[in-house]
């Protein structure tokens, strides 16, 4: 059969699947068999790099696909075997924009590393690259009938390159927001673009060869134009000609605007392939449609408006002068209808038929896309919802994960719905509504499901029918965290309401039914002082471990709830934790991207790890191990090894926040859950995993993202280490200064009561007549002489610091300040930590004295150090003249030259290396 092609090509970045870690690209095909045969929708999956896809553009023969990814880099995929055979690296960046010319010969692509670059597709090699924009490129457009490209930024311009010359010839700032859309229509005549408000500006075109001279060659005509720098000339919102040569090839000038009924910016602006129809969306479900009238229909339009205008002037016996009607911008581009779809809209195409039909395909926020039919010959064309492609995922971000315990069936529960997952088939089998779920597990026999939500309810389902069977009201608050007991008989919940609360399993009888159904009741609580974010039980059941709000963790015996141990070390709430299966070891993650690994008997803590770049967010140990994952904000999920405190393993695949994670019982499988929309499973394989390999691959991998930043690799956990150690040192200081003087007040109190004038303290005998706080104050000055050297180590150490010790910190200051030592290094710290502690300095009433004085002292001081300073350089300058008048030799004269040497060298080394890229 001969088959008519039409593709709708729209970005699927979110693939709901549970298997695989490459994220790929869905093309959607419609194929039209003769014989009236039913559409068939094919999918074909384009299997990329492990990086999002950010942008996408077909060929203009419909047999290539062009993709961005986030890292920068576009691969070509061909739609007939579904295989990438070419790639280009070029950017730094996300890819934002990507366009092939009208043979598909060359692709420009656009980046937020403001860079714009041609490719040649079929030598498959970069052409020139074109900079000029000093913010992310929204939108590149080819121009079909001359050799010129225009671009977009968020830089609020819109820029003319002539690819002749490869320079900016003119360049359009008429926009007060960042331009986030452009469209050409009338056969390239106007130019349209979107910013981020509700007006559509319209730009007539003109090229000034034609018309100057349309019989001129053009070669004379292009003759004188060199390269030259861009000038940006703004006059009431438009932009006119200049006299630069290089801007004698286009005139742009605004003709008016369309106002759109959103108020919010541009998402999409784009047109049919015929150019008369325009649609634009924003951030919200309306997709605004336009009508472009023809030169033939502006024409007739005009002829009839001319006649109606004459008919009327003879009437009034007027003559109408010729010349003088005229259409309305609003009358050359129409509004059609604005169609509502179910969910936020994120992308859109048209195809307009010879018939007069317009087909619409939107692809919505959550991920279901709704294809829309609209008869434009109809007098008030409606937009009518042909078919709907939906996935059976989740559309809101799942919070949840659990694992029945045969290893088959897979839960997931989100803001919306539980769902039930096959694991071998990766099937959706079971669907049920709920309330905002944020924790879950499998009631033992995997029949029942219970669901802690936000709103503090405990929900039952019964998966054979998917019905809701119970709602409890457990919490006041938020159900943070759910446990099962070890002997399977109940469940532990934790709340926002400072509670925990024990529950048993029971089977209870309706009186609508004969048969008795299973039900939860309420057995004990645990009333607490703060928040409950994370509860769970031993092994074997004796101990309750449950983290809190104020960042510790408490382990309490079950059977009398009377407290055993306290966890403390954790700078920011502890979020996860588990205990190993022998019950010797718990780990705790917090909100503080760290991992600690503690003694259960004695509440030790054996390790601190350095685990993510941001919050771990959830943590568990591997069945009959002491391995345990964790999931961070980072988007990784790690292995490691409790016993030897190593890192094992990295599993990337996720580009956004991991929520939560769940294993296997048998330990083979880990399901995981992003914020990115997706499901991942990994399995177990029986491959050897040697860590020295993959830690070399680990170095590896980071010095050619340091290289490729052009930046030098920092060690991140070693540099916090040891600013938290000079913090550390910092407290001990003010520590010791708090000791002095509560034991100075204490012996003045004495000698007051004793009668006597003055008092007399030991420490200051033995320190040499010193005050206490002097000797405090001197170590502090040693701690902060010790940071000094770099900047970035004394502020990271200030910033380490708990707001506790910063108003003993300050008295300290005022106190060295004025005795006029290191005025420098004490101002240095003492405007950091007014800097990133204003809010609570300024609303405690009691440093109000204190900042009093600092301000006072320390302007006092400093005006004198100024002027010390400028004393000592004049006297330095005028013995510099004396010796230089007096030897004839010019001091510092080889320095200076070396330093210029030094200079140009480093200027060439930079041009070459401009040169080079």
């Amino acid at each position: 059969n001969q088959l008519k092609k039409s593709y709708h090509l729209l970005i699927n970045s979110y693939n709901y699947s549970l298997l695989g870690s490459n994220f790929s690209v869905t093309l959607l095909c419609e194929l039209h068999i003769q014989k009236s045969l039913p559409i068939l929708p094919y999918v074909l999956i384009l299997k990329g790099l492990k990086q999002e896809v950010s942008c996408l553009c077909p060929s203009p023969d419909g047999l290539h696909l062009a993709v961005g990814y986030e890292d920068g880099s576009i691969r070509v995929f061909s739609l007939l075997s579904g295989e990438s055979n070419i790639t280009f690296n070029g950017h730094k960046a996300a890819v934002t924009a990507l366009q092939y010319d009208h043979l598909g010969g060359r692709l420009v692509s656009g980046s937020k590393d403001t860079d714009v670059i041609v490719w040649d597709v079929i030598n498959e090699s970069g052409l020139y690259r074109l900079r000029g924009h000093k913010d992310a490129v929204t939108q590149v457009i080819f121009l079909k009938e001359k050799n010129l490209l225009v671009t977009s930024g968020k830089d609020t311009l819109v820029k003319w390159w002539d690819l002749d010359t490869q320079h900016c010839f003119k360049t359009l700032v008429g926009h007060r927001t960042e331009v986030w859309g452009m469209a050409l229509i009338s056969e390239e005549k106007r130019l349209i673009t979107g910013s981020g408000d509700s007006e559509l500006r319209v730009w007539d075109i003109a090229y000034i060869q034609e018309v100057k001279d349309p019989d001129e060659p053009e070669s004379k005509k292009s003759k004188g134009s060199s390269p030259g720098l861009e000038e940006n000339t703004e006059e009431n919102e438009s932009l006119e000609l200049d006299e630069c040569p290089e801007e004698r090839l286009v005139k742009c000038s605004k003709v008016g605007s369309i106002m759109r009924e959103g108020r919010d910016r541009i998402v999409t602006l784009a047109t049919d392939r015929t150019g008369k129809i325009l649609a634009c969306h924003g951030t919200d479900v309306v997709l605004e449609v336009f009508s472009v009238l023809s030169e033939e229909e502006v024409q007739k339009k005009l002829e009839k408006k001319m006649k109606k205008a004459k008919k009327k002037a003879k009437q009034n016996s007027e003559e109408e002068p010729e010349g003088s009607v005229e259409l309305s911008l609003q009358e050359e581009i129409q509004r059609v209808t604005n169609i509502r779809a179910s969910s936020k809209i994120k992308s859109f195409d048209l195809i307009l038929s010879p018939k007069g039909e317009l087909k619409i395909v939107l692809l919505l926020q959550n991920n279901i896309i709704e294809s829309y039919n609209l008869n434009l010959l109809a007098q008030v064309p409606q937009a009518v919802r042909a078919s709907k492609i939906t996935i059976g995922g989740h559309r809101s971000d799942v919070r949840t994960l659990a694992f029945s315990s045969d290893n088959i069936a897979i839960l997931s529960a989100a803001a919306e719905s539980v769902k039930i997952w096959n694991r071998s088939t990766l099937q959706c089998i079971r669907t049920m509504d709920c309330e905002y779920a944020l924790c879950s597990l499998f009631v033992p026999g995997d029949r029942q499901v219970v669901v802690g939500t936000k709103t503090g309810k405990l929900q039952l389902y019964d998966l054979a029918s998917g019905s809701l069977m119970e709602t409890v009201n457990a919490h006041d608050g938020a159900v943070w965290s759910i446990a099962l007991s070890p002997d399977q008989r109940g469940f532990v919940t934790g709340g926002a309401d400072k509670c925990v609360k024990f529950w048993e399993f029971e089977l209870v009888k309706d009186e609508s039914s004969i048969q008795k159904r299973l039900s939860v009741k309420h057995v004990r609580v645990l009333q607490l002082d703060e928040d409950v974010l994370c509860v769970r039980y031993s092994p074997n059941q004796k101990l309750l471990a449950v983290s809190l709000l104020d960042c510790t963790v408490k382990v309490f015996y079950v059977d009398t709830l009377k407290f055993f141990l306290s966890l403390y070390g954790h700078k920011l709430p502890v979020l996860c934790m588990d205990i190993s299966c022998d019950g010797t070891l718990i780990v705790t993650g917090s909100a503080d991207r760290n991992v600690k690994i503690w003694g259960l008997d004695f509440g030790d803590c054996h390790r601190s790890l350095f685990a993510h770049d941001d919050s771990v967010m959830y943590l568990q140990f591997v069945a009959k191990s002491h391995l345990f994952f964790t999931a961070g904000k980072d988007g990784k999920i790690k292995q490691w090894d409790a016993d030897k405190f190593e890192h094992i393993q990295t599993l990337e695949g996720h580009h956004q926040e991991v929520w939560c994670l769940a294993l296997s019982p048998n330990g083979d499988y880990v399901v995981s859950a992003s914020h990115d929309k997706s499901l991942r499973l990994w399995e177990r394989t029986r491959e050897p995993l040697v860590l020295e390999e993959e830690r070399e691959m680990q170095r590896e991998a980071e010095y050619e993202e340091s290289v490729a930043k052009e930046e030098q690799p920092v060690v991140v956990s070693l540099m916090c280490c040891s600013c938290v150690a000079q913090a550390e040192r910092i407290m001990e200081a003010i520590e010791l200064y708090r000791e002095e003087m509560a034991k100075l007040k204490e012996h003045e109190a004495i000698c007051k009561a004793a009668g006597k004038e003055h008092g007399f303290c030991t420490r200051t005998y033995l320190h040499g007549s010193v005050s206490c706080s002097s000797v405090a104050a001197r170590w502090l000055r040693l701690m902060l002489l010790s940071l000094c050297f770099l900047l970035s180590e004394l502020e990271e150490s200030l910033l380490v610091l708990p707001f506790s010790y910063v108003p003993d910190l300050l008295r300290l200051f005022n106190e060295y300040i004025h005795q006029g030592s290191e005025v420098e290094l004490l101002c240095r710290a003492l405007l950091f930590l007014l800097k990133i502690h204003f809010g609570q300095i300024t609303s405690n009433h009691m440093l109000v004295t204190v900042i009093e004085n600092l301000k006072k002292t320390t302007i006092s001081r400093v005006s004198e150090a100024r002027d010390v300073l400028g004393f000592n350089m004049a006297g330095l300058q005028f013995l510099k003249r004396e010796i230089e008048a007096k030897d004839e030799v010019t001091f510092f004269a080889d320095a200076t030259d070396r330093f210029e040497e030094k200079k140009k060298k480093r200027k060439k080394k930079e041009k070459m290396v401009l040169a080079v890229l």
